[in-house]
């Protein structure tokens, strides 16, 4: 049983920084691309920010310059530096991992966790 469990959200004033964790338990051999989405009041999930196990990164226009994604692939972890936090920052933001399994590539999904950014 996978299970992916956030934390470190909650509610910020504009201007302000939070960091997401996301740990990644179960009996996995390896961890591919993990990611961090967020899904904002009547719209889609969009991709945030993700990480390969080589730590190459890709970040959302939105959210370049202001968000770093990390992993510490030792503790199955991936991390999400909010900085310079904006209104439209406000959403659930999901966790996600894709583990390496022998018959093939398997995406999780962690709970989310809530993130308000007041102005």
């Amino acid at each position: 049983q996978v299970q992916l469990v956030e934390s470190g959200g909650g509610l910020v004033q504009a201007g302000g920084s939070l960091r997401l964790s996301c740990v990644v338990s179960g009996s996995i051999n390896s961890i591919n691309t993990m990611g961090w989405f967020r899904q904002a009041p009547g719209k889609q999930r969009e991709l945030a920010a993700s990480i390969t196990s080589g730590g190459r990164t890709n970040y959302a226009d939105s959210v370049k310059g202001r968000f770093t994604i990390s992993r510490d692939n030792a503790k199955n972890t991936v991390y999400l530096q909010m900085n310079s936090l904006k209104p439209e920052d406000t959403g659930v933001y999901y966790c996600s991992a894709r583990v390496v399994w022998s018959q093939g590539d398997y995406d999780y999904w962690g709970q989310g966790t809530q993130v308000t950014v007041s102005s």
